[in-house]
């Protein structure tokens, strides 16, 4: 089982940068370097809320379950 973040897509499509998606979810973007490279080991249900809604997207566009 694997937990794929596709953070980096969402904000391509989006046209947004780290910096932007920073400022307008209130975390750093060492952290969300973090979750955009895999590297963060959990992510609180109120900053995912926070990206869905600058990013305007749903929770799945942003994590995926892929089985191995």
């Amino acid at each position: 089982m694997r937990i794929v973040v596709n953070l980096d897509v969402m904000m391509a499509k989006r046209k947004m940068s780290l910096t932007e998606l920073s400022d307008k979810v209130g975390v750093t973007m060492a952290n969300l370097s973090m979750l955009k490279t895999e590297k963060a080991k959990g992510v609180r249900f109120s900053t995912l809320s926070a990206i869905c809604k600058a990013l305007d997207c749903q929770p799945g566009d942003i994590l995926e379950y892929i089985e191995e």
